[in-house]
């Protein structure tokens, strides 16, 4: 017989797959299995204990669990009071960076230090810029990353797993991430594009924020607002709880023994997923739909009448979603969204793109109560912080290309805590139990098989 190409074969195999790997949704009731380690309110199954931070979205009141405003916090410090404490030229970064990773707020003498030693760790092993991110250029920066953060294991004599060795790889590894990424995404620009290459090294004296703007912009510039603004961004992801996806994926992978590269790289993985890291791009790109379709930005009524058509999926993707309203965890609000947004006016001011701020603003206060209208929801639905943040980075003048890098940038932080957490407390692996659903079936000798 004539023997298809893997394409074709993999094509046909479809149908194949779908018969025999689906699971109807009756099963996982009947054996109170909770999808995605999250109850049917959207509670998340208790898989492990942390001291590194704690998202709050519920209260109880007189014995019910009722709704709150969303509130997120860094090690006992309410997100909100930490940047609300940093004065208006100050960057908050290494700061917060120094508190995931040991647990304390840094003084002045302690906070310099570890200023100096992420300054120090900014650079890449002789030649790897040229050997490792400019040979086989992707446009897929986060495949571009992975790859280059396991080859950096190939540039150290110890990758051991232990504690001291853990701190000195995961610190390295923060101060490396923005080469990585921007780096990455130049060599893709040039080879792919065609666009002029420029490679900028790292100021010492600069903040993980100027240091991006300065390596990424052909001319070095940047405002002190843009600097800024990138560096709430970053603080806002750097941690949001052991649960999500790509944290939990460091803490499973920590549990087997395996070193920080083996870990960072798997959390990257995850985190790349438009489920996860990629979601603030399908905003930016839902939200240019939304313009080309509306006559006028400021009209409620049509406003409303198209984000109707996107939950109906007649419009965009037709996914039936408004992408960056909703989240997992948060009910009421996210913290993050509200923060940010504050930095979102004052930087669409300079950038003279008020008009477009105001379209966001419109979809933001429009969009949950088309959502209550037509979806039976467990809880509030408010804007989340991927519905701001691509705008941020859009007005940064940032490419898309590196909106999730930028997410991984700012939550290698967090990572990088619970990797450590896992580590000085050598649990047991993590492995959590499936059950077996399919039938048994009597074996069949390959020449009695037949089509």
């Amino acid at each position: 017989m004539s023997r298809r190409n893997v394409e074709t074969y993999a094509n046909d195999q479809q149908a194949l797959c779908r018969q025999n790997d689906f699971i109807p949704d009756s099963l996982f009731r009947e054996y109170g299995v909770n999808r995605g380690l999250r109850d049917v309110n959207g509670v998340g199954v208790l898989t492990g204990l942390t001291n590194i931070s704690k998202i709050v979205s519920f209260q109880n009141v007189d014995g019910k669990r009722v709704p709150c405003e969303g509130q997120l916090f860094y090690r006992g410090y309410n997100i909100k009071n930490l940047i609300g404490s940093l004065g208006p030229n100050e960057f908050g970064f290494e700061k917060i960076a120094y508190l995931l990773l040991f647990g304390d707020l840094p003084d002045p003498q302690q906070l310099e230090e570890f200023t100096g030693i992420l300054s120090d760790c900014r650079t890449l092993p002789t030649n790897f810029t040229r050997d490792v991110i400019m040979k086989a250029p992707s446009k897929d920066i986060m495949n571009s990353m992975t790859r280059s953060v396991l080859t950096l294991a190939s540039y150290d004599d110890q990758i051991n797993g232990d504690l001291g060795n853990s701190i000195r790889q995961c610190i390295r590894l923060i101060s490396e991430f923005p080469m990585l990424a921007v780096y990455g995404y130049h060599a893709y620009n040039h080879y792919e594009n065609d666009d002029s290459m420029y490679i900028h090294r790292p100021d010492p004296n600069l903040s993980t924020a100027e240091n991006i703007l300065r390596m990424l912009r052909h001319d070095k510039s940047y405002t002190q607002l843009e600097a800024k603004a990138l560096d709430i961004a970053l603080l806002l992801h750097m941690e949001h709880g052991g649960g999500n996806n790509s944290t939990f994926t460091t803490r499973v992978v920590t549990s087997s023994g395996s070193d920080t590269y083996s870990t960072m790289a798997a959390a990257l993985c995850s985190l790349k997923g438009p489920r996860h890291g990629g979601a603030n791009i399908k905003v930016i790109e839902m939200i240019q739909d939304i313009k080309s379709h509306l006559h006028d930005w400021t009209d409620p009524d049509e406003t409303s009448a198209y984000l109707r058509k996107l939950l109906n999926k007649e419009a965009f993707d037709h996914s039936g979603l408004i992408y960056g309203m909703g989240h997992a965890v948060y009910s009421i609000s996210d913290p993050r969204a509200n923060i940010l947004k504050s930095f979102v006016h004052s930087l669409a001011s300079e950038k003279g793109r008020e008009e477009e701020f105001g379209l966001y603003s419109n979809v933001e206060r429009l969009a949950p109560v088309i959502i209550g209208e037509e979806r039976k929801i467990y809880k509030g639905v408010s804007a989340n912080v991927d519905f701001y943040s691509g705008f941020v980075y859009s007005m940064l003048g940032i490419p898309e290309e590196l909106y999730t890098p930028i997410f991984a940038i700012s939550r290698i932080s967090g990572w990088s805590a619970h990797r450590l957490e896992e580590v000085v407390n050598n649990g047991k692996i993590i492995r959590p139990a499936y059950k077996y659903v399919g039938h048994h079936r009597s074996y069949i000798a390959l020449d009695d098989r037949r089509e």
